[in-house]
């Protein structure tokens, strides 16, 4: 037994020699972060996974005819859940680091290099976010697709999903400006038939929308029209550039119309009044947060909203959002939040003789796994290591140089780690990362594919 059997090549072979829908997987004496509240922390732990589901946790596990997997050494933690990532700009990342404002990314990515995307380019971006959500143990990924300009745009974008077998969330919507076919939203009854038809499987369907029509007109604004498409079809509801006044506005008309509920997700909810929070915390309204999105690009207050939620009880989901101004990982967006949100608590309290009101390492990974889950209707499925739930999971090394000695599981999961000391991910039971390695990717043409398209999105003038 040693601590690199998640590095072994050899064990995957193994893996990958048995049929999917028959293979048992046991991993055995690892530290397991559940993030199941009735579960907790198992040191010393197995868990085993049979074809796509977890089925055991516990010490000593029976092995039976399972490939075992030595994962002393390491800490399993439920894969992370990204919110709500504009996937399809991949190839422009960090062209713009130092964004002023929002009008600045608007009028740069959504008004200008949008509007010359073709479908291919709309798969590469999706699959370099896709491949690289996994690398940083992303294992479900909302693609937030708003430059569906045409039937294959989707389509493109869905099927870069498919191709990277990530847990993808498509949530579609038109583009914000330019030409497009305007097949949008009439065109989702065909996108679910297509590709959605079973509720049991690796990818799932949202609509997306805006808050309001100050960006990009009333088409793509929320409302009871389009809370009807989405009721119609019995799928979820994602809305972005929730902020200000005018969103809070919008919020208590929807609270009014009786289309805010659960399946509503409310995006950024940054400089939003109490009365809107508390029509949100009424409703079991959900919220992703962008933490290093509200901050850097500065959207509205620019303080990502988490007191806010929780004091009317709503633990929201975290999130990446664009990527040509953003850090990729999920890491990130743990310790963003976690700085950001103790420094505002003790600063508060600052000269007075009131106790800060800090979150933890633990809220903050619960945020990145089981709110993100339930935040993308998926609570039932993942989001914790818990029997019965898909085999989504990441094997975190706990001696590398950077996380040795194991002293808190979860300090050292939010603190310490980043993408270099996953050893291994599978998604849906499927190892998607191994030996520190995204698998089934050919670099090199990866590099051309996604080299080819920037240079297309870059040079051709904006339509």
């Amino acid at each position: 037994m040693n601590v690199h059997d998640t590095t072994s090549a050899a064990v995957l072979e193994q893996l990958r020699r048995r049929p999917a829908d028959g293979r048992r997987i046991l991993f055995t004496g690892a530290t397991i972060v559940t993030m199941d509240p009735d579960l907790g922390i198992i040191e010393h732990g197995d868990l085993l996974v049979e074809g796509d589901t977890i089925t055991a946790i516990g010490s000593d596990l029976n092995a039976g005819d399972a490939v075992v997997v030595d994962a002393t050494g390491t800490i399993l933690t439920p894969g992370f859940v990204d919110t709500h990532r504009h996937a399809w700009e991949a190839q422009l990342r960090r062209i713009m680091p130092d964004v002023d404002d929002l009008g600045g990314y608007v009028m740069s990515t959504l008004a200008g290099h949008a509007t010359v995307y073709r479908p291919e380019d709309m798969y590469t971006g999706t699959k370099l976010a896709a491949l690289t959500a996994i690398d940083s143990g992303i294992t479900t990924m909302l693609d937030f697709s708003h430059n569906s300009r045409t039937r294959e745009h989707s389509d493109a974008a869905i099927g870069a999903l498919r191709d990277t077998g990530i847990r993808g969330v498509h949530a579609s919507m038109g583009p914000h400006f330019g030409e497009w076919d305007r097949q949008w939203p009439g065109d989702l009854a065909r996108i679910k038939d297509q590709y959605f038809s079973s509720d049991d499987q690796l990818l799932t369907l949202r609509l997306a929308t805006l808050a309001t029509d100050e960006i990009a007109g009333p088409v793509l604004a929320y409302g009871p029209e389009l809370a009807r498409v989405a009721a119609d079809l019995g799928i979820g509801v994602s809305v972005d550039a929730v902020f200000g006044a005018s969103s809070s506005e919008a919020i208590l008309r929807w609270a009014k119309d009786g289309i805010l509920n659960p399946g509503v997700t409310l995006i950024h909810a940054t400089g939003l009044t109490s009365e809107a929070w508390q029509a949100m915390g009424q409703t079991g309204t959900t919220v992703a947060l962008a933490p290093t999105s509200d901050a850097q690009i500065g959207l509205e207050t620019a303080i990502p909203a988490v007191d806010e939620a929780l004091s009317v009880g709503i633990r929201p989901g975290l999130s990446i959002d664009v990527e040509v101004a953003l850090a990729s990982d999920m890491f990130t967006q743990m310790r963003a939040l976690h700085a950001i949100q103790r420094m505002r608590a003790v600063n508060a309290a600052y000269g007075t003789d009131q106790q800060p009101h800090r979150i933890t390492t633990h809220d903050v990974l619960d945020f990145a796994t089981l709110q993100g889950a339930r935040t993308n209707g998926l609570a039932a499925v993942t989001g914790s290591l818990t029997p019965g739930k898909k085999a989504d999971l990441l094997a975190i090394r706990a001696e590398d140089i950077n996380n040795m000695p194991l002293n808190d599981p979860i300090g050292t999961v939010v603190l310490g780690s980043d993408a270099r000391n996953i050893s291994a991910v599978l998604v849906n039971g499927e190892p998607r990362k191994w030996n520190g390695n995204v698998l089934d990717v050919d670099l090199s043409a990866l590099r051309g594919e996604v080299r080819a398209s920037r240079e297309y999105v870059l040079n051709t003038p904006a339509a």
